[in-house]
């Protein structure tokens, strides 16, 4: 209820207390009301399957029958002590060294290249954003036919490089995660990229400026402007990739399918070929609720350690 009261210089409007709860429950129930479709979806295709595989975990299920072998945490277990498994994550926390302290820096540098008066740099940014629309299973299949023993690579190298001998870049244990990688690189650094460009567009010019006029070099700009400025959309970056390292399937599995002798197995690989394939659905539950966890403990002692500032401050935006 409003209490309005007039005065000959000017009009007062007193917002009583109810009236002021009632616009904050109306105010509430719209939001709810809007975040309900997302909430659903959310709740139907993420949680439930989440609860669905850790309680099939707990059960030597083939995917057929009835749930009536229960081997309680064996199933974690026999994973722990599983030397494919932890070979394969021992290879996601090498995708995840590898895009940490080269994918991403390779990006923030060439946003730092490009920055804000480069001409054509809305030109090179599309160019090098385009890899990243393309769906991992064409990419692959491309790579597949440029890392070919008879074509690509293989029938270039050699008028490049004297000497150069055919490598089977897939086919050899010790080339093929690395070569794969090198896809995963192409791939996704324009992502990153795009995200550094926007982050400095955002920078004000006058910092720049007086830094010019103070006399530092480019370089030095760079490193003591820039670079703090960006921290933000860097610990954003850093999340987002090493989340995605840890769960990485699909370039991995159309190109080689965690082969060969598993010298590119991944986790989510891992998962498919001694769950599904293996018709294991209780163990392959479990590697896949590992796999749960892993992220979402990283990402829970990430966001408190690292990103606390920026979430404190998304929480303050919001409240206000």
């Amino acid at each position: 209820m409003q209490i309005t009261s007039h005065s000959s210089d000017e009009t007062e409007v007193v917002q009583l207390p109810g009236s002021s709860r009632q616009s904050s429950i109306r105010r509430m129930g719209t939001i709810l009301l809007f975040l309900l479709p997302s909430a659903v979806i959310y709740l139907v295709f993420v949680f439930l399957p989440v609860f669905q595989a850790a309680y099939y975990s707990f059960y030597r299920w083939n995917g057929l029958g009835p749930l009536v072998d229960f081997v309680g945490p064996r199933n974690y277990a026999l994973a722990f002590t599983n030397q494919v498994f932890l070979g394969a994550f021992s290879h996601n926390i090498l995708i995840a060294v590898l895009s940490l302290f080269i994918q991403l820096p390779f990006s923030l540098i060439l946003a730092l290249i490009i920055g804000k008066d480069m001409p054509g740099r809305a030109f090179f940014r599309t160019i090098f954003f385009m890899p990243y629309i393309l769906s991992d299973v064409i990419a692959g299949l491309v790579w597949s036919f440029i890392y070919r023993p008879d074509s690509g690579l293989n029938a270039v190298l050699p008028h490049l490089l004297p000497g150069y001998q055919t490598q089977l870049w897939l086919a050899d244990p010790h080339t093929v995660l690395l070569s794969i990688f090198v896809v995963m690189l192409w791939k996704f650094f324009g992502f990153h990229l795009v995200l550094y460009s926007a982050a400095i567009q955002n920078i004000p010019d006058e910092v720049v400026e007086a830094a010019r006029i103070d006399g530092a070099s480019s370089l030095q700009i760079m490193r003591d402007i820039y670079v703090p400025l960006l921290g933000s959309t860097i610990r954003l970056t850093v999340l987002i990739s090493v989340l995605g390292s840890l769960q990485y399937f699909d370039l991995v599995w159309v190109m080689s399918l965690g082969g060969p002798v598993h010298a590119s197995e991944t986790m989510a690989t891992y998962l498919i070929n001694y769950g599904f394939r293996s018709f294991q659905m209780g163990y392959g539950s479990a590697v896949g609720v590992l796999i749960f966890a892993l992220c979402f403990v990283f990402a829970l002692m990430y966001q408190r350690f690292i990103m606390s500032k920026e979430v404190a401050g998304s929480v303050a935006d919001a409240q206000t």
